[in-house]
């Protein structure tokens, strides 16, 4: 088996790797910390976990993480990046699912989270955790920068069209709309019940931190400089991620038709994408609680824009079911182990 250590388990995305990790078939949570609840029980905090897990909450200590044979980290920014030194040198492997190692530029990266990065040196070392475009590199990787939730949505709805040099790189859009759990865990006004509901709102339009993020993978993938206007939003419910993508085509002789099949042909070995047919529109219900990115291609009154429809669930695919399956690929089992569960409906 494998042993799992988790730093910061008691957010969200912490509760997301417990919730698919109790039942992975190859894999047991032997340490999860939290300065804030060490003593207590995780089924005290998430009764949801009750029956199903009795480990309690303990005080982040390398040395005992160290013992793992893989740690996550579910934390906020600038926290992963201060043990990171430490744990790298006892030859643990890590899974990071904070923003710390997204970015492989640390000056790009304090302009971002405004200060400097704690441990710029492990930058390059640390392999981007898109398993579409970077499984081989993932599987023998000793660290792990897990995307964020707009960065893969937004990356895997473009990256046939970019791969293969279809439309122009420099005039990308990106409209996405996140659930509220995307913002984390913490007591904020803008996110109470009464702000939210019914209401529907764009934020940080001058400049989202994960836009950097967005632009590197999708200049990695493109192989050339890249463009993206970004503008995420915020949508009254709890779960789920809806992107809206559009980019212009440069041979307006291709028709949607070859489009559709280029996306079916790329993905058709991906466990968890889905090309939907032409047509489609995808819901963000259907991918509750799974592992799952579903695309639709559209070319609206065949003129040159293209619109990719993308949806995941912000706190899976987007985040803790997508770490899983990074770590299922770094220790060689199959990568759909612990991930197969079908989206909620309704």
């Amino acid at each position: 088996m494998i042993k799992v250590g988790i730093v910061g388990g008691t957010g969200y995305t912490g509760v997301e790797l417990l919730r698919m990790l109790i039942h992975h078939p190859h894999a047991e949570v032997v340490v999860i910390t939290s300065r804030a609840e060490e003593g207590l029980r995780a089924d005290e905090l998430y009764p949801s976990l009750r029956g199903h897990l009795d480990i309690r909450f303990s005080h982040p200590d390398p040395a005992v993480l160290a013992r793992c044979d893989v740690v996550f980290f579910a934390t906020p920014h600038n926290v992963s990046m201060k043990m990171m030194p430490e744990l790298l040198e006892l030859d643990t492997r890590v899974v990071d699912l904070s923003a710390d190692f997204r970015l492989r530029d640390a000056e790009l990266w304090s302009q971002w989270y405004g200060e400097p990065h704690a441990c710029p040196q492990f930058l390059t070392d640390a392999v981007y955790g898109l398993p579409e475009f970077n499984r081989e590199a993932i599987s023998g990787a000793q660290l792990v920068a897990c995307p964020g939730c707009y960065p893969t949505s937004i990356q895997l709805g473009l990256l046939p069209l970019l791969e293969n040099h279809l439309v122009d790189p420099m005039r990308l859009i990106a409209s996405a709309a996140s659930g509220v759990s995307g913002a984390g865990r913490q007591a904020k006004i803008d996110n109470l019940y009464a702000e939210v509901s019914d209401s529907f709102k764009a934020y940080a339009i001058p400049g989202h931190r994960h836009l950097p993020e967005i632009e590197q993978g999708l200049l990695d993938i493109a192989g050339t400089e890249v463009n993206v206007t970004f503008a995420p939003h915020l949508i009254p419910m709890v779960r789920g991620m809806h992107s809206t993508l559009y980019a212009e085509i440069i041979d307006s002789a291709v028709p949607l038709e070859e489009l559709q099949n280029l996306y079916e042909e790329r993905y058709a070995d991906e466990p968890f994408v889905d090309v939907l047919p032409v047509g489609s529109h995808p819901q963000t219900r259907s991918v509750k609680g799974a592992n799952t990115c579903r695309l639709a291609i559209h070319r609206p009154q065949g003129r040159d824009t293209i619109v990719v429809l993308s949806v995941i669930d912000n706190l899976v695919k987007g985040a803790s079911g997508q770490a899983i399956q990074n770590m299922n690929i770094m220790f060689g089992i199959d990568e759909c182990a612990g991930l197969e569960t079908v989206g909620l409906m309704p």
